[in-house]
């Protein structure tokens, strides 16, 4: 009996780790592919063969020097602007969203359930459904095509996403608080002095998703920079790339430019992995 158990165990092992073998060869070969051929030599678009035959450094080079390109394609520009976009948004939002959320989860007042019902309903509401009407309230104001416009739309809204960090405040014991009011401390000293340096694992999960959304972000990035070349973002310059009147250019600087923007992300997740999964699993414990 026992020994039948356990070869339907091994049998029904063997079978999931096949599954998830060919999901995972499924879900990576596209970034092989974009990776072997981001340094491939030879070809333009369509090449009859998945592994390149000769190898080169050039579309990288060419990407970032314009070397026999189009004036319109700067991708070093666009690249400093969708930086600049994220970090600032990074910070803005963080901060925002860590306020809100501290405030929900220790602060009592006649109008907190209201509040947050409304932000979670507000919520339900995908983001697309307000591009139109944000992008004709920047144009009154004269900031339509312009760098400070996506910050305004991707760090003004962040506080309604505060349930994560609203479960992890939770987390932590009302004591410490009252310990510090005792002491004379201030809620926003009890904020700042106690409670952040305690939440590190929720620091590091909004950080990298306030940073990742404008980062990647293509469709509102799109609608309000329009035909502001100088201002586009890496989404908006790599979709160009694309076009009709670029493509059989720009195909390898195209590949080689998706990997440039996959880097940075990349290595600030599996640097950053450990605190983001504990943010997440302590954010989720409580409501």
């Amino acid at each position: 009996m026992i020994k039948s158990y356990k070869a339907r165990r091994i049998i029904a092992n063997t079978f999931i780790y096949a599954i998830l073998i060919i999901m995972g060869i499924i879900w990576i070969s596209p970034f092989i592919y974009l990776v072997m051929h981001s340094f491939r030599a030879e070809g333009s678009i369509n090449v009859p063969y998945l592994i390149p035959h000769e190898w080169s450094f050039q579309n990288y080079i060419d990407l970032f020097t314009g070397s026999g390109g189009e004036a319109s394609i700067n991708f070093p520009r666009w690249f400093l602007n969708t930086f600049i976009v994220a970090c600032f948004s990074c910070v803005i939002s963080t901060v925002s969203v860590l306020m809100v959320s501290y405030a929900f989860s220790r602060l009592r007042f006649s109008a907190r359930k209201k509040f947050m019902n409304i932000a979670m309903i507000l919520g339900m509401f995908p983001g697309f459904m307000s591009m139109i009407a944000i992008y004709y309230l920047l144009k009154a104001m004269h900031l339509d095509q312009q760098l400070i416009a996506l910050v305004i739309c991707y760090s003004c809204g962040a506080g309604l996403g505060f349930q994560i960090s609203k479960g992890f405040f939770d987390t932590i014991p009302r004591a410490l608080d009252e310990a510090a009011t005792i002491d004379g401390a201030t809620k926003n000293q009890i904020f700042w002095k106690i409670i952040l340096p305690m939440s590190k694992p929720i620091v590091v999960y909004t950080v990298l998703t306030s940073f990742i959304g404008p980062w990647t972000d293509f469709i509102f990035a799109k609608i309000i920079m329009v035909d502001n070349r100088d201002n586009y973002t890496v989404a908006i310059g790599l979709q160009l790339m694309l076009s009709n009147d670029f493509i059989s250019n720009y195909f390898k600087q195209f590949l080689a430019g998706a990997v440039v923007v996959a880097l940075p992300i990349t290595l600030l997740f599996l640097k950053m992995q450990k605190y983001y999964v504990e943010g997440v699993t302590a954010g989720g414990v409580k409501g």
